[in-house]
């Protein structure tokens, strides 16, 4: 006895749909240094192909990140500061510690100094940074390569020290020579060269992928299509 039907393989159409799936996510990831390109402290993210992801599909793609210092601008707001080194800004937020390299910071009318978005900015001894005397002008604040945060007391006449910002790797640890630069904000470290280049590829990959899944699509239709008839 024969028994006779229509068969397909895995590596064949279902593979084709799992790889333009894929190529489809890597272009999302570009997509997304691209449009980061001009935000103040963003890393580039770097895409990771496991092994054998024409079987695991688009489970197999995770990410990493570019840890790189980006492209330093200088400002005219004594309370923007980058980082010239690896490292974060440590922020007390609503759902507990985050890291940034967003360094756009402002002060309340208590002297806390805070980021954009209004959590409180720490010190390397883990308390908010607050500054013991409310200047009367944002130059008055004055903020070393150590992340060292002083204000001009008139009275005194001398630099009141506030406390050192924090700044820690991703993993705690405090960075020892964050080399802080005052007027400065880190724009992204993405390379636009870079990210159109790749850009470039996922298509051709895609469309690659897309002809060989309707070939074999189209020649599947025709084998049904004969042992119907």
């Amino acid at each position: 006895m024969i028994n006779g039907g229509v068969h397909f393989t895995e590596p064949g159409i279902v593979q084709n749909i799992r790889a333009m799936r894929m190529q489809t996510i890597l272009m999302g990831i570009t997509n997304d240094n691209v449009t980061g390109f001009d935000k103040i402290g963003y890393q580039r993210k770097i895409p990771v192909v496991s092994s054998f992801a024409e079987f695991i599909g688009e489970d197999a793609i995770s990410t990493t990140t570019d840890d790189t210092v980006g492209r330093l601008g200088l400002t005219e707001n004594p309370l923007d500061v980058a980082l010239a080194e690896k490292g974060f800004f440590q922020i007390l937020t609503d759902n507990g510690i985050q890291l940034t390299r967003d360094g756009r910071f402002k002060m309340n009318k208590n002297g806390e100094i805070l980021s954009l978005d209004g959590s409180k900015v720490l010190t390397n001894m883990g308390t908010p940074l607050v500054l013991p005397i409310i200047p009367e002008k944002l130059e008055d604040i004055s903020i070393d390569l150590n992340g060292v945060v002083r204000v001009y007391n008139k009275d005194t006449r001398k630099m009141d020290t506030a406390g050192t910002l924090s700044v820690v790797t991703s993993d705690g640890a405090a960075v020892l020579n964050p080399s802080v630069k005052q007027y400065y904000n880190e724009y992204s470290n993405v390379n636009l060269q870079t990210e159109f280049m790749q850009a470039m590829v996922y298509p051709k990959t895609f469309e690659a992928n897309r002809q060989l899944y309707q070939i074999q699509n189209s020649n599947l239709q025709k084998a049904i299509s004969a042992l119907g008839g």
